[in-house]
């Protein structure tokens, strides 16, 4: 019993650490990046861990790649495409468009992402939705407009710039539900670290020719080498690193305490904010917060149970 209790703790942990890294890296790093091109930034962050994972494991998971069913390779395009590409120029992006004002927003609006990830999985999945999904996206995504805006008109908010970044931060969820579904399909037939590898592989891939595409591979000779350092930081802590310490967490714990521990993303990005950048909440967006936080508990619990019945009923 001890034995066990000790792993839930250190699965606890373990996610709890992914989710300070992640804070920290939406509020504190990428930010820091600002001054390159939004195309380069989200490259150069696949591109290192990509090329650290290929030194360290490259030729074990190439041998893997060939064993993996040739259909699963349209799920990794799609995954490096939506969770990869488009969701992560969109958050980082955004991040570059507030200036530091509302870096707790930007990184708080991530947290819709179930909502998008669950209809997403009634569609290509044909999951079945939890109980009352509707009442409480609903209630999220309310509570996602008062705490980016409050109470003003969204054309107004910063001239038009947080309006732009919250929209931005919406497909940045939706993009990164999309990579959560179609990592569902590829984890049938890859282990984690196979897919974790090709996902960065595939992404670098598109990110070079996207990069090529817009013209942004010239201004990799305006980094300093304060942004390697960033950069080396990002992919060593809250890229891959968070990734695996996150999945490494759910091996131990399930998913409910999961979701409970997920929590410290929200609260880090708020206390981070505070003490490097000076931000700090207003009353109207901690209450929204703490409406969008239960409402996604509710929506991550409600489709839990919802698929945990199913299963029961079906053995």
């Amino acid at each position: 019993m001890n034995s066990y209790k000790n792993k839930e703790m250190i699965g606890a942990l373990f996610i709890c650490g992914a989710a300070v890294l992640w804070g920290f890296d939406g509020v504190v790093l990428t930010p820091r990046l600002y001054s390159l091109s939004v195309p380069l930034v989200v490259f150069i962050l696949h591109l290192l861990p990509f090329t650290g994972m290929s030194i360290l494991f490259g030729k074990e998971e190439i041998r893997e790649a060939k064993k993996i069913p040739r259909e699963d390779f349209i799920y990794f395009f799609l995954i490096a495409l939506f969770g990869g590409s488009i969701g992560t120029l969109a958050i980082v992006k955004a991040l570059f468009l507030v200036n530091f004002k509302h870096l707790t927003v930007v990184t708080l609006l991530q947290k819709l992402q179930p909502v998008f990830a669950i209809i997403l999985a009634r569609v290509i999945l044909k999951e079945k939705i939890g109980k009352n999904f509707l009442l409480w996206s609903s209630i999220s995504l309310l509570a996602g407009y008062f705490l980016t805006f409050e109470f003003h008109i969204p054309e107004i908010t910063d001239g038009g710039n947080m309006l732009k970044a919250s929209l931005l931060s919406l497909l940045a969820a939706f993009s990164f539900g999309s990579g959560t579904v179609f990592g569902k399909k590829v984890l049938e037939n890859s282990s984690f670290r196979t897919a974790l590898y090709l996902r960065y592989g595939f992404t670098s891939i598109i990110m070079f020719l996207i990069t090529i595409y817009t013209g942004s591979l010239g201004g990799i000779s305006a980094t300093t080498k304060t942004h390697w350092i960033i950069f080396a930081i990002i992919g060593l802590t809250s890229g891959s690193g968070a990734i695996l310490l996150y999945y490494k967490g759910l091996n131990y714990i399930k998913a409910n305490v999961a979701t409970m521990c997920e929590l410290c993303f929200p609260i880090s990005s708020i206390l981070f904010d505070y003490i490097f950048n000076g931000n700090i909440l207003s009353p109207v967006q901690w209450i929204s917060v703490f409406v969008m936080l239960i409402s996604i508990y509710n929506i991550t619990q409600n489709n839990s149970n919802h698929q945990n019945e199913e299963i029961s009923q079906n053995i």
